[in-house]
């Protein structure tokens, strides 16, 4: 049998009455991404079905961290780390446009999460005067503005299963990039 594996999305769709692309990010527990279908329906409902798949990756490390899915029934001791995933907006002088940098952080909390995007050259380079570098949706870095990925699972998966986060290293996660069909997946 398939251990089940942690997976992170970016969604795409132009929803009725939108003039551009619309994007979220989805995480959901699954053996195959094709799995997660009916979740991410379900995720956006008013994109009516009409969504795509712009990236997608296994979550399996990220920096020092291993990250395994397993069983509630079996649960083990939670780690003192947390997995967050943080959304940073920015901007750059001359561009009408604001963007974004989506990433992943394992720490003990909130504050140590925002320490570690304070960190990316996103963050650093991303920023003109009157317009910092901000996690959205508040201007400057606030702990408001992002998620331990656990809290933001669909609730059948966080009723399942729960994330083990352990240290050791590891191949760097694939980032799987382009425009996927639901029905291809």
């Amino acid at each position: 049998m398939q251990e089940p594996k942690l997976f992170m999305l970016m969604l795409g769709c132009r929803p009725a009455g939108r003039n551009t692309e619309q994007h979220d990010v989805f995480f959901g527990i699954g053996n195959t991404v094709k799995d997660l279908i009916p979740d991410i329906k379900a995720f956006w409902p008013e994109a009516k079905g009409n969504l795509h798949v712009d990236a997608w990756r296994e979550v399996r490390q990220v920096r020092d961290f291993k990250i395994t899915v397993v069983p509630q029934e079996g649960a083990v001791e939670e780690s003192m780390n947390s997995l967050f995933f943080l959304n940073l907006g920015g901007y750059k002088a001359g561009e009408f446009e604001e963007f974004h940098y989506k990433m992943l952080a394992v720490a003990t909390d909130k504050s140590a999460a925002i320490r570690q995007a304070r960190q990316t050259a996103f963050y650093k380079h991303t920023g003109s005067k009157g317009a910092a570098s901000h996690i959205d949706d508040k201007y400057g870095v606030d702990v408001d503005e992002l998620h331990q990925v656990k809290d933001i699972l669909p609730a059948h998966h966080k009723q399942k299963y729960q994330l083990l986060i352990q240290t050791g290293e590891g191949t760097e996660d694939e980032l799987h990039l382009g425009y996927f069909k639901l029905n291809k997946l």
